[in-house]
């Protein structure tokens, strides 16, 4: 088998514009994962809404979150990490504050939010008391910061206004400590230093004893450009961003026409 690892976004890419994974693609994971093949999650959501989905498709395989700053095993157990320096964070939170930009950040299970936006919140609530995130609105950053052992794996900004996000990610770049990324045309992430999924990547498949030319990485986004890079068939999908498309080595059909299992049928099952 050529390909021993295929690494899947999740927004854009494994999920439908539903929210779900179509059953299609369900059944070819099954058969991915019957020859031997890693299937990983590689996503910028928190850990625990990664698991969730790992656990409903029973993959059974480690998981990349939070764009890389955070691997963890089939059973939730953290195998690597890269939070930001605990001295940033509140600098990266009065940089958007200065500019009014909406922020949210995670640690492994937990979203923690200055103000209630119900859209957002919505989307972080959704699933059983199991699978559910844990949501802590905040007054006082000094809340948060003052807690032992806190791990801040990503922030994430929100804004229609490009321009304002363009220089709320140009000062963030500035701090020299921070990696940016995007993931939608309205929001900026901000991670820890040398963390993006393209370095996650690398870590596993080095925990793993995979080389980069056995690997496929799947994405629809500028976060997913750097595994993209990184695997020896990097695929863009359909439906994503047309600068990922260019530097991508092959694209497949969208995530509403099963972009994926058209992959793994492809490259894994042939």
């Amino acid at each position: 088998m050529k390909y021993k690892l295929v690494a899947i976004d999740m927004d854009g890419t494994l999920l439908n514009s539903k929210n779900q994974v179509s059953e299609k693609t369900k059944e070819t994971i099954v058969k991915a994962k019957g020859k031997g093949a890693y299937i990983v999650l590689s996503t910028g959501r928190v850990l625990k809404s990664a698991l969730s989905y790992s656990r409903d498709l029973d993959l059974r395989n480690p998981i990349i979150a939070c764009n890389g700053a955070i691997i963890a095993d089939e059973n939730g157990n953290i195998i690597y990490k890269n939070p930001i320096d605990n001295n940033l964070v509140k600098e990266i939170v009065n940089l958007a504050r200065s500019k009014n930009i909406y922020y949210h950040f995670y640690d492994e299970n937990r979203f923690y939010s200055h103000i209630r936006v119900d859209e957002i919140l919505k989307f972080y609530s959704e699933g059983d008391d199991n699978n559910r995130i844990d949501i802590k609105i905040f007054k006082n950053l000094e809340e948060i910061t003052s807690m032992k052992d806190l791990n801040v794996y990503k922030f994430l900004f929100i804004d229609d206004d490009k321009n304002k996000l363009q220089k709320l990610r140009d000062e963030l770049n500035g701090l020299n400590n921070i990696e940016t990324s995007s993931s939608w045309a309205n929001n900026i992430e901000a991670m820890g230093l040398n963390v993006s999924k393209g370095e996650g990547l690398r870590e596993l498949c080095s925990n793993l004893k995979i080389a980069p030319d056995e690997v496929i990485a799947i994405g629809d986004n500028e976060n997913d450009l750097s595994m993209i890079k990184f695997a020896g068939l990097g695929v863009a999908m359909g439906n994503g961003d047309e600068s990922i498309k260019k530097q991508a080595d092959y694209i497949t059909d969208s995530n509403d026409e099963d972009g994926v299992a058209k992959i793994i049928e492809k490259f894994v099952l042939e």
